[in-house]
């Protein structure tokens, strides 16, 4: 019985060759957003946890109140203590402790008169020790532009961007004049020892890096830090939260603003409000698509009862019944869905390996951005792309039939008859 509907379909594409073009671009579409989405999304939040939130973030309640305003006023106090404590509470994780301040580079001239200033974000990180697993973690030695790596104090690491616009290279001295962590004015001379490209533009346009001993002289902050972040081999979000509370109940004093508070990533920079957003679009994505694409396959299963009403009246002459001719077509709706799903799951999975590969260039609109975006977005293909489009696309082909063959088996057999002799 198969065989024999799958061979009326090919023969007469007027009834299978509409559908499955509909069901075929509707698949590729649902199957190339998902693995976008999931792309673009898991880039952001991989990147916004590898430069600023981790996995799991410890600062002060009031840093945490205040953190786009950098309090380095409000940082954590003895961190060689509270390392020591954290690191036996969940030793599966790796701890990292980090400083972001702000200041303003000048350059000086020939005659050491400023020549040129330009506001700058520094970030500390421990540049020296390798075990820290800072330099793989932010991609420092690969995103080497110029130069060379800082390998003792007093040297400084710019975004080649920001150092294309202040005009200096590798080797020339910079001073940095910053407030420190009391909130009175120091300056340090730095040596240049080479640039970056982060592939952020909130990065690229304006920041450095410096070993974290470094900016605790500079910053007054000894034994201090703004922020201990932990990061897991994988992210687990109910990993996350759990520890949070455990770390909260025990360390934090809701009424203390420089006691201890641990976040989660989605908890914390709007993180947790991007990936409820990319799951909703993706949901939204299959609920519409499926809803139009029924209601597209309907209008065609309307139109192609009507061409058949004759071949209809006539296997009704020869003893079919109705819940047969129902159900023929019901089947035959299936293997058209079936077939364009397969298809369409293909092309969709093939047009996002390109995109997983070559990504799209969107650095130039990302200029102003203030959350750390990709330059390149790219999607991403899981599990779940073999099937997010795959079943919906059958759905809806079956769907569509099942109410266009309604109106046959509420047409009277002798109309049928009459509509055949007509």
């Amino acid at each position: 019985m198969i065989i024999f509907l799958f061979k009326g379909l090919i023969r007469d594409k007027h009834r299978s060759l509409f559908p499955f073009i509909v069901v075929t671009m509707g698949v590729l579409l649902t199957v190339l957003m998902s693995c976008w989405v999931q792309g673009v999304m898991g880039d952001m939040v991989d990147m916004n946890a590898r430069f600023s939130t981790g996995h799991v973030s410890i600062t002060t309640r009031g840093y945490a109140e205040n953190k786009h305003q950098i309090p380095n006023d409000l940082a954590l106090l003895e961190t060689t203590s509270l390392l020591n404590k954290i690191e036996a509470s969940f030793p599966d994780t790796t701890w990292v402790q980090r400083i972001h301040f702000g200041g303003l580079i000048d350059i000086p001239d020939e005659s050491g008169e400023t020549r040129d200033q330009g506001p700058a974000i520094g970030l500390a990180v421990d540049l020296f020790n390798r075990d820290s697993g800072e330099l793989e973690r932010l991609f420092i030695e690969k995103s080497l532009k110029k130069g060379r790596l800082p390998n003792k104090s007093g040297e400084v690491l710019f975004s080649d961007d920001f150092a294309t616009k202040l005009g200096i290279a590798p080797g020339q001295s910079i001073t940095l004049i910053t407030s420190s962590m009391h909130g009175s004015m120091c300056m340090q001379n730095f040596i240049l020892a080479g640039t970056v490209t982060f592939g952020m533009q909130v990065m690229d346009r304006g920041s450095f890096i410096i070993d974290l001993s470094d900016a605790r002289s500079v910053l007054d902050m000894q034994d201090a830090s703004g922020e201990v972040l932990g990061y897991f081999n994988r992210y687990d979000e109910n990993r996350a939260q759990e520890m949070a509370h455990t770390f909260n109940t025990e360390f934090n004093d809701p009424g203390d603003e420089f006691s201890p508070f641990m976040q989660s990533l989605s908890d914390q920079e709007g993180v947790g409000d991007l990936l409820k957003y990319a799951k909703a679009m993706i949901g939204i994505a299959i609920a519409v698509f499926v809803f139009a694409m029924s209601i597209v396959l309907w209008n065609t299963g309307l139109i192609g009862a009507l061409r058949r009403y004759g071949e209809i009246g006539v296997r009704l002459a020869l003893g079919e019944t109705k819940g047969a001719v129902y159900r023929s077509m019901v089947a035959e709706s299936f293997l058209v869905g079936l077939f364009g799903s397969c298809i369409g799951t293909g092309l969709g999975l093939l047009v996002s390996w390109y995109l997983e590969v070559y990504g799209i260039e969107v650095g130039s609109t990302m200029k102003n951005a203030t959350m750390m975006f990709p330059n390149v977005f790219r999607a991403n293909i899981t599990v779940q792309a073999l099937y997010i489009g795959f079943f919906p696309g059958l759905l809806s082909t079956v769907l569509g039939t099942c109410l266009a063959g309604i109106g046959i088996l509420r047409r009277q057999t002798a109309q049928l008859f009459k509509e055949l002799e007509a």
